[in-house]
């Protein structure tokens, strides 16, 4: 398990240290083209001159996340705004189940790559796609099928291409290419972020804090403190590109869990306050290293029990507990179990997932790179492209399409917050843990699925898409 960590610890009051997570490419911005391999005389370009936003932050050429400035994020919603193209037609339609193509969309995506053009917004945001509820294979058709909700889309205020109706983040081609290419690897290790600080740095906030009689006056000082002593806090990416959007998205997703958290940024969603509120309002005993992170959480897969049909169910993400135990050299180790209170701030938080999607995007992005994560390896598991005669180049071959590339993460600066709560230290860890393969063991059958299967058949005419 892989997770990031946020430090704290209390004289008569509980401190808690961060690290600043989301991230988003800064100098990204502008075309990314590659020359096809397959065909030297062509370029296939997979983004136009846009500046990509994942919670908020940039990171520097050198690796660095750093927080974006209110001037920083409006240039940057503007650069979005201007390129970004409408739904048109009945894409722009709200609908309980659209189809698409993979074996046409690999099509659209190959003529954009002999006509030398950008791909547009429709292919990039997959035709309003915003999550997937069905797997079809159509072995007569060389197809394979994914469908759910969809409708057409605009730019959030916080940056995110979201439904222009329900307001839930797209899916995006560059997600479900990242999930295809990383599938067959994640069987073993799965997917994950981490934001680690140093066992340098935990001992030096050991011998700081050891230090410490009282909560010093100057609060400012004292937090600055802590954080140089904890000092950068390494970034870590498992089982997918450092620089992909996909790996953006879960890191985000963390960073905004630990700020809720921690009360750092105020909660938008009633009910769900920060655990440090909870430590502050609760005569139990609490966890003072609680260690959260985010997962999936799916009902078994239901199929037609014949290899042709599947069917996602449940929530998609959950937010788990656990209790871990920090040296004096910096090191930990997870004890197994979780705290009750902690484990009930982990229940609001799965508990208050929708909700909370609705009104952070960056949640929804997440549970999306989830459902796209199990489709990919549904598809390898079952070997779908072989049983449906099916070859996606483009979509399985880095070289064939680059994925938007972002400055890879590498460190972050500590940040703190505290509140009222005894003498003792309080560690906040946790991440992101993706393990598609686990989630697609569990199948049951359904004849119902068979006869989805049959209504979702693409129609004769040639679109990539149909409601």
């Amino acid at each position: 398990m892989t997770r990031s960590c946020f430090l704290a610890r209390t004289w008569r009051v509980g401190l808690a240290c961060l690290a600043v997570g989301a991230f988003t490419a800064w100098s990204a911005a502008g075309a990314f083209a590659q020359t096809n391999t397959q065909n030297p005389q062509t370029t296939v370009v997979n983004t136009g001159n846009i500046v990509n936003i994942v919670g908020g932050v940039r990171v520097s050429a050198d690796g660095v996340l750093q927080q974006l400035d209110t001037r920083q994020k409006t240039e940057l919603l503007e650069a979005r705004r201007r390129t970004l193209q409408a739904a048109q037609g009945d894409m722009n339609q709200p609908t309980k189940l659209r189809m698409i193509s993979l074996r046409k969309l690999e099509a659209a995506i190959a003529d954009c790559d002999k006509q030398s053009k950008v791909l547009p917004d429709e292919l990039k945001y997959l035709a309003g796609l915003q999550r997937v509820q069905y797997v079809f294979v159509y072995p007569d058709q060389k197809d394979i099928v994914i469908a759910g909700p969809a409708e057409g889309w605009k730019l959030s205020a916080a940056g995110t291409v979201v439904g222009s109706v329900s307001g839930h983040p797209v899916m995006q081609l560059d997600d479900l290419l990242v999930a295809m290419r990383c599938a067959d690897a994640a069987r073993h290790g799965g997917m994950s972020v981490s934001i680690d600080p140093t066992p340098e740095g935990m001992q030096r906030v050991y011998e700081f804090t050891a230090q410490q009689k009282a909560m010093p006056a100057d609060r400012q000082a004292m937090l600055d403190a802590i954080n140089k002593a904890l000092g950068p806090q390494k970034i870590s990416v498992n089982g997918m590109p450092g620089e992909s959007r996909f790996a953006n998205v879960l890191v985000a997703a963390d960073y905004r869990m630990k700020c809720l958290g921690m009360g750092v940024d105020p909660s938008p969603v009633k009910g769900l306050v920060s655990y440090l509120e909870m430590i502050a309002g609760s005569k139990a005993a609490a966890n003072m290293l609680p260690r959260w992170w985010l997962a999936p959480k799916y009902d078994p897969i239901l199929t037609d029990g014949e290899g042709l049909a599947w069917e996602l169910r449940g929530p998609g993400v959950q937010c788990m507990a656990e209790e871990d135990v920090f040296g004096s050299d910096g090191k930990r180790q997870s004890t197994g179990q979780a705290n009750p209170l902690a484990q009930k701030w982990a229940n609001t938080m799965t508990e208050k997932y929708d909700e909370l999607a609705q009104k952070e995007a960056v949640f929804g992005d997440l549970r999306n790179c989830m459902d796209l994560a199990i489709v990919a390896a549904l598809v390898t598991k079952e070997q779908l492209l072989e049983k449906a005669n099916l070859q996606l180049k483009y979509m399985t071959d880095a070289k064939m399409l680059p994925t938007t590339a972002y400055n890879s993460p590498k460190q972050v600066d500590s940040e703190s917050s505290f509140v009222k709560r005894g003498k003792t230290f309080t560690i906040i860890s946790g991440g992101v843990q993706l393990q598609p393969w686990e989630v697609i063991q569990k199948q049951e059958k359904s004849s119902a699925i068979a006869a989805a299967r049959t209504t979702a058949a693409k129609p004769k005419n040639d679109a990539w898409w149909w409601n």
